[in-house]
């Protein structure tokens, strides 16, 4: 069966609900870029959104605008994505614990920093009762939760699928992780960023909704041709992957058009991708995608929009090639995209998309 990507938004430091970073993407100047907040008043009432925290409401614009673009009104499954769901809540109600010597609890902030509470909010809002997952596998949520919608539509047994990503970035949150060296705190530019000369990412935030279904539309974006996850492969099990994921699909390695790969300037993150692509992608353009978007656990699923969006366009800008010798020589249209990713070398990950 045909699965295909219909329809995506998004809310990260670029534009919001917007497609603006293919022609003039947002570049990060500081070491913690908030997201850019869309009104909000387009999607919840105030009333509605008083109550509610940051990513519960950048989850229901995602999704409702994703199903807005796709003309679909109530999908057969949601399922998301998250690593560790609203953080904010979770930092109200745990500060709230301290402050009242754990009596006279305000139960709003507890509910809210349960995991499972993204697809349950939106589900509610859809009055959707279908199938309802959440997946908190840290970087490899995303790709969980992408991965059980893969398998819903292949088996049959559903028609379309809401999947997102969701995860958030707080002061609090980024300063503690910037104590461990997760962060760049320092300014940075591009070149830096290639040469990945230190173990740190650059933090981000993420909520990015996506619409797939059995049916080609007009509004599709691509299709999502096959994906396979594996558990700490060396080098050579990960070209037994992605030759046999070519195989399964009539393609070899000259057939596909870009990679996209999950180079963050983490030296640690970046040489998998460079050991791979000297293995595998010698002669392939390779794209990044976490210079505009920044590290989260959800990051992941913005390599797979990366790739929908430059299927859809026809055309690779010059700015994802990671690579710039490889712009300039990159002049056909896309017709194959491999997204490679993985987490801390341990769990990866291999998304095939066909125009």
């Amino acid at each position: 069966m045909s699965i295909y990507i219909q329809s995506v938004s998004h809310i990260s430091i670029q534009k919001p609900l917007s497609e603006e970073w293919m022609e003039s993407p947002v570049v990060p100047d500081s070491s913690f870029m908030k997201s850019q907040e869309p009104d909000y008043k387009l999607f919840i009432s105030p009333m509605e959104a008083r109550r509610m925290g940051t990513l519960v409401k950048r989850a229901l614009a995602t999704s409702l605008d994703t199903l807005r673009k796709g003309g679909c009104e109530m999908p057969d499954a949601i399922i998301s994505g998250t690593g560790l769901g609203c953080v904010e809540h979770t930092e109200k109600f745990l500060n709230t614990l301290i402050d009242n010597d754990e009596e006279c609890l305000p139960p709003t902030s507890f509910m809210q920093s349960t995991h499972n509470t993204i697809s349950s909010q939106i589900a509610l809002r859809l009055k959707c009762h279908g199938y309802n997952s959440t997946y908190s596998h840290c970087g490899t949520s995303f790709d969980s939760a992408l991965f059980d919608a893969f398998l819903q539509l292949s088996l049959g047994k559903i028609r379309t699928a809401l999947v997102g990503a969701h995860d958030e970035m707080t002061p609090d949150y980024f300063l503690m992780l910037s104590k461990l060296d997760f962060w760049k705190t320092h300014f940075y530019d591009l070149e830096q960023l290639r040469r990945g000369e230190e173990s740190v990412s650059i933090s981000g935030s993420c909520s990015l909704s996506r619409r797939l279904s059995a049916e080609k539309q007009e509004s599709t974006l691509c299709e999502l041709k096959d994906m396979e996850m594996f558990y700490r492969p060396g080098i050579l099990q990960s070209q037994h992957a992605i030759n046999d994921i070519l195989l399964r699909n009539n393609l070899s390695i000259k057939d596909i058009d870009a990679v996209v790969m999950g180079l963050s300037g983490d030296r640690d993150n970046d040489d998998v991708y460079y050991e791979l692509r000297d293995r595998a992608f010698k002669n392939t353009p390779v794209l990044w995608y976490k210079q505009m978007f920044g590290e989260s656990f959800g990051a992941s699923s913005f390599g797979v929009y990366v790739g929908a969006e430059c299927l859809r366009a026809g055309r690779i800008p010059q700015h994802l090639f990671f690579f710039p010798e490889e712009a300039e020589k990159f002049q056909k249209e896309p017709r194959n995209i491999l997204v490679y990713n993985h987490f801390h070398d341990k769990d990866h990950s291999i998304i095939l998309l066909t125009k």
